[in-house]
């Protein structure tokens, strides 16, 4: 893994790890209910124990987003989201918080804006890097060059369906965090976690990874305390969009507040990382 560039990401995984705990990741959709409403929000994840912050750029066939994240960037479309005002969420959130920002994207936004400019801003915004769930490092080696360039992490996922030679791939592009995905399908709150989420995680560790995120499905305290006692991270989605959808920025920062109850490792399993 290509860690020599000083990933923001990593620090923030590390820091909980040294007091104990899984990282808490959360996960909005930028420019909804609109542009100022998604930085507030990711303002009051941040000041209630968020650890990381997903900033998701709409897009129009969202694959893999279930209804509720589908429903939101439908909607911030038609409110007049445009791709570049992602880094003035990205720029909100970090010149107020402490917080390392990632933008979730589907490939072919970055493509259309040209992946050096797109890299470059976001890097100029303070963001951290890029999480891209379309995009395999087989067909990376631009995104390579420039998140070098401007220091940015790399964030690929891998699935339960990831062989031996894909987890081992994926590790090794990655930097900042690998993003394991619990289950085969798509974004949404779940009564409970799969079970291949911990059997992923281990394979994920065993294959080089030193951090590993788990999202798809996570929506309560409950499920934050089952992941955090195997993974490195947390990722929620879904439960947050619904809250900014039902009660907006101060729903969500109490989401959050309650989520962060869970993130406490058994003590045999807090020890500190090593810095990478």
């Amino acid at each position: 893994m290509s860690e020599q560039i000083t990933s923001k990401s990593a620090a923030a995984i590390d820091r909980a790890h040294r007091e104990g705990r899984a990282a808490l990741i959360g996960y909005l959709p930028a420019g909804y209910p609109d542009l100022q409403s998604t930085i507030d929000a990711g303002i009051a994840m941040a000041r209630n124990g968020a650890d990381l912050i997903e900033i998701g750029i709409p897009y129009s066939d969202p694959v893999m987003d279930g209804p509720v994240i589908q429903a939101a960037t439908t909607e911030a479309i038609a409110n007049g989201f445009r791709v570049a005002s992602v880094f003035d969420v990205v720029r909100g959130i970090t010149e107020a918080t402490d917080v390392a920002v990632l933008v979730m994207t589907y490939w072919n936004p970055v493509v259309r804006m040209g992946v050096d400019e797109f890299s470059r801003r976001l890097a100029e915004a303070g963001g951290a890097g890029l999480i891209t769930p379309d995009l395999i490092p087989d067909e990376a080696s631009e995104w390579f060059a420039a998140s070098d360039k401007y220091g940015l992490d790399r964030v690929f996922l891998v699935a339960p369906s990831s062989s031996p030679e894909r987890l081992a791939m994926t590790v090794e592009a990655s930097r900042g965090f690998v993003y394991a995905v619990s289950i085969m399908g798509v974004t949404g709150a779940r009564a409970a976690v799969s079970s291949s989420a911990e059997q992923l995680v281990a394979n994920t560790h065993a294959a080089g990874a030193k951090r590993v995120c788990v999202g798809l499905g996570v929506s309560n305290a409950s499920h934050v305390r089952e992941i955090a006692s195997y993974a490195d991270g947390v990722i929620v989605g879904s439960a947050l969009v619904a809250a900014i959808r039902d009660g907006g920025v101060d729903a969500v920062g109490q989401l959050t507040k309650e989520l962060s109850v869970g993130l406490q490792k058994p003590a045999a399993a807090a020890t500190t990382q090593e810095e990478a």
